[in-house]
């Protein structure tokens, strides 16, 4: 049935287009007073600018603009108010006021801008001496803007816009933003990333109106990537690449920066800035592993310390290129979050309600749209949801929830096994996600209106239509209405933001070569009077019949579906009250990971003990329970008291650790300067030797005038000659130039065991591998004075057991790095090598860290499965894929020398170790669900494991490692013999190019001449 009673349509006609010309348009609503009967808060001025593109000419030829100040019901043309012969490319409306506008003219006839103080009534015109890509008003200030220009510089005008001053050059697009209000002292701070003449990014920081050179701030010290700066809300984040790796830094109110800590494997591509809501970070972050998912992560409130809320979310590109991650926050209830999750090739829709800490599937429906019954059982089965957001304003997405109706859910999807682009219909929860109706077989477009008291419904079609459906309540039921004669191609629709309004106006075309048409819908006939009290029923939010969600009982009130009536104040009204904290309300601290038990363990990387590491005596150290509260959380008592970090004196130990390090962390200093020394050891004294003779002990503490210019694309020494000729004689020079390129990173490349009295090889390995000229430093045993060469490797002995350090510092240029390592000396021990269940490769990132930390972890693991003395044993975890390690057993000998094992206690250990490797006895938890076998490895024809007791076992293990680059060769040492062994592959260890991004845009920049037959529609409001 189709019905029209009770519903009002006018119908609008604006300029023609042709074959060759498309007519695009813009619409501005202005809030406006209060309308009679029933006296509800609606937008009554209008605003459309209507524009002329020329495809033979390729620009845009003539624009109109359109003024309705009886929300669309009459228009009137304002060309002659703005200039007859002037073309408009734009139109904003200022967020704090909107009586006040302003339009843009068409750069490539002129730069000008019109303002109105009077809703669009009057204009003022003023020229400008630049032109504006973009706009960014102030969030408090109504007259503050900041305007960006085409050619890359920031002015500001406090006049709103009526005068410009110049702020910076060499501003990147859309990196620069207003003061936050509470988190700036001065309302008038910009933020903004600029380019400095060599190309690198900075961060500054300046006010509006006095931004010299004097008075701009760096608050992050020296430059960052490009391209990455972010301000938002209570936080600033920049990305640094070092190393070939990016590193992320956060400011929170504005304090020093901090480097970002993910879980210390995760190792990011890319990372995408979600949320910033409620003082937490939200974040989507491409690991070194993954292509096309991303991992969700959960800060504390300071932004520094993330864990992981949700693995594998599925992302795909937008039109431009731009990330898109299937993740969807819902509107009206914090925490909520529905996401499409990639398990075994299926993308899956989960929900959460408390910000990611527990994830469920979605129930499907019990029954379809003609009331059959549904047979979908979890979680074999369930509904799976499209998440995508339409970057249109005037079209709905393929999901749609609102603050003022936060209970309802309305989204395209599907039922089965996984998600599916075919057999798509429509769906709606009006109880906040936990039950579900089919309402559509086919995609629809959803407007929500009073406040989600009415919800409309068009068709996503690219066919003509004349019918919308209405639903009164919640969606359950819906009639069809008509709202044109002529079917019409429909390309957008305007309702008030708020949704507090009874009438839309939809507009489109009748062909693709007619006027564009308004047809303006009104409900306001349908209601007789306002809700009151009694027309409402109160509703208590839950999931899956929990109450207690983030800590809080809330209770909403919600109009009775069979009461028809205008909703007011009461709609969207709520009661909280604060549960008693219970383990639900905690997620797992840094460094923790929740198991299948719900416990949260520590992550195989990470020592809870740790935190104390940087604590002096004396002073104190939260000690986590490996919890923390989910933040927003608003639970009290309970547990809270047993699972919150406890402040503990920091403990007095053992010299151990000691370090010394110049304050800037560089290894270079100039002569006659000064030279800030740090010492990190527990201890109250320092005793310090500068090496020169001195120690103290501290307590507590022409064409070619501007030169010739050449590029050199290579490092090294090279010889520049120049030579002048005249008829009275010659004469020449030379000059030799060396050219370097930045050392980024050294590895120090040698065996883990070796043999006393034997030959031992250790090489620098160097990223990048060409670098220019280059001095060594090497320090091994108790040598006081260094071996310096030119060539990254030296060979040397060792003539005692034990364990020895060996450092080389590499110089190049002004730079120096250095790396450290330690190797095991003994007359003899045995080796073995080690193999693991396969799942142990999904993990490797075949970096040198990993494989210490593992190395670690099968250690402790060999330990617990055999209870040999953990001194007896080393593992050593190799380069390269499948994952392998070599395992040695040791001859420990007390401090006092006594109690030497011999050669018969080594093979009795060795036999000890292949038993139980052999019974598969030797396992680990890499991560919670992550099982992992040890094995011992087949034997080869040279036996790794030596079992000969008139042999010494003088196995060696050579590593040459390039970490960067990925390559792994390894040699082995056994009974004086060398077995070469083929290199593993080269994975990819280098993170792409990653780069800081919002999800969500940050300016308003005109839109791109849009295609004929496009609606090209763009509303300020």
């Amino acid at each position: 049935m189709s019905a029209c009673l009770g519903v009002t349509m006018i119908l609008h006609s604006l300029e023609p287009g042709t074959n060759e010309r498309a007519c695009t348009f813009s619409f501005l609503a202005v809030n406006k007073g209060i309308r009679s009967c029933p006296s509800i808060l609606v937008p009554s001025v209008i605003l459309i600018l209507t524009k002329l593109y020329d495809y033979n000419l390729g620009s845009i030829t003539e624009s109109s603009l359109w003024r309705s100040t009886d929300y669309g019901t009459t228009y009137e043309k304002l060309n002659d108010k703005v200039g007859l012969k002037t073309i408009l490319s734009y139109l904003y409306v200022c967020p704090t006021n909107k009586r006040k506008i302003m339009l843009l003219t068409d750069p490539e006839i002129e730069s000008s801008l019109l303002i109105s103080s009077d809703e669009g009534a009057t204009y003022q015109k003023y020229r400008l001496n630049f032109y504006i890509q973009s706009l960014l008003f102030h969030p408090k200030q109504e007259d503050w803007i900041l305007a960006y220009s085409q050619d890359q510089k920031l002015y500001s005008s406090a006049e709103f816009g009526r005068r410009w001053q110049l702020i910076q050059e060499g501003v990147v697009p859309n990196r620069f933003y207003w003061s936050v209000m509470g988190s700036n002292k001065e309302p008038d701070l910009v933020h903004l990333e600029a380019r400095t003449v060599d190309g690198h990014s900075q961060y500054l920081t300046c006010r509006m109106q006095n931004c010299t050179e004097a008075n701009r701030n760096k608050p992050f010290p020296g430059y960052i990537d490009p391209d990455s700066l972010i301000v938002q809300d209570d936080y600033v984040f920049v990305q640094l690449t070092s190393g070939g790796r990016p590193h992320y830094y956060v400011s929170y109110r504005r304090n020093t920066f901090a480097q970002m800590k993910l879980p210390k494997y995760a190792l990011p591509k890319d990372m995408h800035v979600i949320s910033t809501d409620e003082n937490q970070v939200f974040a989507a972050v491409q690991e070194w592993n993954q292509n096309d998912t991303y991992n969700l992560y959960i800060s504390d409130t300071r932004g520094v310390y993330f864990t992981l809320a949700l693995e594998n979310v599925q992302s795909s590109r937008g039109p431009e290129g731009n990330v898109m991650i299937d993740l969807y926050e819902v509107a009206g209830i914090k925490g909520m979050f529905l996401a499409n999750k990639k398990i075994d090739n299926q993308v899956k829709t989960f929900i959460t309600y408390n910000k990611g800490r527990d994830w469920r599937l979605l129930q499907a429906p019990d029954t379809d749209l003609r009331g059959d019954p549904v047979h979908c059982l979890l979680p074999y089965c369930s509904l799976h949801l499209h998440l995508k957001v339409s970057e249109n304003p005037y079209t709905s997405g393929i999901i749609a929830s609102r603050d003022t109706a936060p209970s309802i859910i309305v989204a395209s999807g599907n039922i089965g096994s996984e998600l599916s682009d075919s057999d798509i219909s429509m769906f709606v929860s009006s109880d906040a996600g936990n039950t579900w109706r089919q309402i559509f077989e086919e995609e629809h477009s959803v407007l929500y209106l009073d406040q989600g008291g009415v919800l409309v419904a068009m068709k996503h079609t690219s066919l003509p239509i004349r019918h919308l459906w209405l639903s009164f309540d919640e969606g359950r039921s819906w009639s069809k209405y008509s709202f044109t004669s002529i079917p019409l191609f429909v390309d957008g629709v305007l309702g008030e933001p708020g949704e507090e309004t009874l009438i839309m106006t939809v507009f489109g075309h009748f062909s693709h070569r007619s006027e564009w048409q308004l047809v303006k819908v009104d409900y306001k006939s349908i209601f007789d009077r306002r809700c009151a009290e009694e027309d409402y029923r109160p509703w208590q939010l839950h999931s899956q019949g929990e109450a207690c969600i983030m800590g809080a009982k809330r209770i909403y009130k919600k109009r009775k579906s069979e009461r028809k009536c205008m909703q007011g104040k009461y709609a969207g009204a709520m009661e909280s009250e604060p549960c008693v904290c219970t383990e639900a309300d905690f997620d797992c601290d840094y460094g923790y990971e929740r198991h299948s038990n719900g416990q949260c363990l520590p992550a195989f990387w990470f020592n809870p003990s740790s935190l104390s590491k940087d604590c002096s005596l004396g002073q104190s150290y939260l000690n986590s329970t490996g919890y923390r509260k989910v933040v927003s959380n608003n639970c009290t008592d309970g547990v809270r008291e047993q699972y919150t970090a406890k402040p503990q004196k920091c403990p007095g130990k053992a010299p151990r650790g000691l370090r010394i390090v110049t304050a800037d962390g560089k290894l270079t200093a100039e002569q006659g300067h000064n030279v800030t020394l740090m010492v990190q050891l527990e201890e109250d004294a320092h005793p310090v030797d500068f090496g020169d003779g001195i120690a103290v002990s501290y307590v507590n503490l022409s064409s070619t005038e501007d030169g010739i210019k050449h590029v050199y694309h290579n490092v090294g020494i090279f010889r520049v000659t120049v030579q002048v000729d005249n008829s009275l004689g010659s004469d020449s020079a030379v000059l030799y130039l060396h050219v370097t390129c930045p050392l980024e990173h050294v590895h120090l490349s040698l065996p883990f065991v070796t043999t006393k009295n034997k030959e031992v090889n250790a090489t620098a390995v160097l990223w990048p591998s060409q670098v220019g000229t280059l001095t060594y430093v090497w320090w091994y045993g108790n040598n006081t004075e260094p071996l310096i060469t030119l060539e990254g490797s030296i060979s040397f002995k060792f003539t005692s057991e034990g364990m020895n350090t060996i450092t080389v510092q590499v110089s190049a240029g002004n730079a120096i790095l250095q790396d450290t390592k330690t190797i095991a000396v003994y007359e003899e021990f045995r080796s073995l090598r080690l193999s693991f269940s396969p799942n142990l490769d999904d993990y490797n990132p075949d970096i040198p860290e990993w494989r210490r930390d593992i190395s670690r972890v099968i250690k402790k693991s060999l330990v617990e499965a055999t209870g040999v003395p953990g001194q007896h044993i080393l593992v050593a975890v190799l380069p390269g894929l499948p994952t392998a390690a070599e395992l040695f057993v040791l001859p420990y000998q007390d401090p006092t020398g006594e109690n030497k094992r011999s050669a018969e206690d080594l093979e009795q250990i060795s036999e000890l170790l292949i038993h139980k490797l052999n019974q598969n006895s030797v396992h680990f938890e890499l991560k919670p669900g992550v099982q992992v076998l040890v094995h011992a490895a087949h034997l080869t024809a040279a036996p790794l494991v030596d079992l000969t007791p008139t042999h010494s076992g003088s196995a060696m293990l050579m590593l040459l490692s390039v970490v960067f680059v990925g390559l792994a060769v390894f040699v082995i040492y056994k009974f004086k013999r060398r077995v070469a062994l083929p290199s593993p592959p080269s994975p990819s260890t280098q993170p792409g190019d990653s780069s800081l991004r919002l999800q969500r845009a940050r300016h308003a920049t005109p839109p791109a001449s849009p295609k004929r037959g496009s609606a090209g529609t763009q509303f300020a409001i």
